[in-house]
């Protein structure tokens, strides 16, 4: 069985399945489309599926013309999970996001691999890309695999290989990113390599799914541990009057022992926010108490509160309040040149600023309208960026900086700037570093 499911990869007979069809399930279609595969969809959002049959893109990176070209030639969408027979490989690209507890929320795999399991035959493989704790694919997906009488490692194929997309990063794509695969069994891991050999450059493979699984939190730790550092020296910077950004630059000079990382408004993305608290989950389960983490966890959540005590302040130094002050917010996305919005800690910024009585607006040209969130509400579309409209607000947070602002107009007229991302360099009457 394990030799015949790896032949039809190389041969390039097998038809791909991906499940979730976002930031990583789309592009990782394409890269099948393109190298010749037959790809077939699944999303459990009508809306989304209807579009990609109709040649639409939904991500602003991802162009409609690819989605289209892909329509026409290999790709189809669906909702209906009963096709999932119709597949060699079945890979999960679906969210596991954190609870209101900060605890790991991986209902979405779980009801995933549930509308999955009842179609499994023999020769297929299921790799699970979601971000999540060591332990998952062996403790959630292998027994419902298994429970309708077929074998792991003998009838069907389990691994684990964490998704590596940055969106909106020009120098790297799919193809181009190293792709680590764990297998639950040493068939499992000749079988997802067979999977992702052709697509990927470069396939890395580990000793089990629990290796890869901390491989990517460690990957995502590792950042976040070094921005929650920065962040605490930009405030130990604030109350010395010294430009961080200024700091980390010249620091940058040493061509040895240091990486630069930079300071925010806090930290965004699907999994640079979150990621880190799968793992302080998991090892209480092991009597561990991940100290590290979970402080620049606290500091990195905490730069929302330190960028509107710095805008509550500059305004009373103007002699107004917050309550009633008009306040526009520039770019809501999590990170400069996208659309995507998830974890954004603008929107923290706004929501904090809206709960004090400010007059609340944003501009960002990547999302010109607020998108539905499942934790926040605006109703809310982007203002346009000219002179008049953005000398007509009390204060203007620049919390993302897009390359299509034009900061020059941006620092002429606005009465007031709160810089959150070192943009502008010296000392100015009408700008704050935050």
């Amino acid at each position: 069985m394990k030799n015949a499911t790896i032949q039809k990869f190389t041969d390039k007979t097998a038809k791909i399945g991906i499940v979730g069809l976002g930031y990583v399930g789309l592009p990782l279609m394409l890269r099948y489309v393109d190298i010749g595969f037959q790809v077939l969809g699944f999303d459990i959002d009508a809306e989304k599926v209807e579009k990609l049959n109709q040649g639409q893109s939904y991500i602003e990176h991802i162009p409609s013309e690819k989605i289209a070209e892909a329509s026409k030639t290999r790709f189809e969408a669906t909702t209906d999970f009963s096709r999932i027979d119709e597949v060699e490989a079945i890979i999960l690209c679906v969210p596991t996001p954190l609870n209101k507890y900060r605890e790991p929320d991986i209902s979405f795999v779980i009801n995933t691999t549930d509308a999955v399991k009842p179609y499994l035959r023999k020769g297929q493989v299921l790799s699970l890309e979601s971000t999540t704790y060591p332990g998952t694919t062996e403790e959630e997906l292998l027994p419902r695999m298994e429970e309708n009488g077929l074998k792991v490692g003998d009838d069907v194929f389990l691994v684990y290989s964490p998704e590596r997309e940055d969106p909106g990063n020009p120098n790297f794509e799919t193809r181009t990113i190293p792709k680590v695969i764990g297998g639950h069994t040493p068939a499992c891991l000749e079988v997802g390599i067979a999977l992702y050999q052709p697509a990927i450059d470069k396939v890395v493979p580990v000793s089990s799914t629990k290796a890869a699984e901390l491989t990517k939190l460690l990957e995502n730790i590792h950042r976040a541990v070094n921005i929650g550092l920065v962040n605490e020296m930009k405030i130990v910077a604030d109350k010395m009057d010294i430009d961080i950004h200024e700091v980390i630059t010249a620091a940058a000079t040493k061509p040895f022992g240091f990486v630069a990382y930079y300071p925010g408004p806090g930290l965004g993305g699907h999994c640079i926010p979150i990621d880190p608290f799968y793992l302080t989950w998991k090892a209480r389960e092991y009597g561990i108490n991940t100290r590290f983490i979970e402080l620049a966890g606290e500091v990195n959540s905490s730069m929302p509160e330190f960028v509107v005590n710095k805008t509550m302040l500059a305004l009373n130094d103007r002699n107004q309040s917050i309550k009633g002050s008009k306040v526009l917010v520039l770019g809501i996305s999590y990170k400069k040149n996208v659309d995507d919005m998830r974890e954004s800690p603008s929107v923290e910024v706004m929501e904090r600023l809206r709960d004090l009585g400010a007059q609340v607006a944003y501009t960002d040209p990547h999302v010109p309208v607020f998108p539905k969130m499942r934790e926040h509400k605006f109703d809310l579309k982007s203002e346009p960026f000219t002179a008049e409209n953005i000398a007509g607000f009390d204060c203007v947070i620049l919390t993302t900086d897009h390359d299509k602002f034009d900061y020059d107009l941006l620092k002429k007229h606005a009465k007031l700037i709160i810089d959150t991302r070192g943009k502008f360099k010296g000392a100015e009457k009408n700008i704050i570093k935050a």
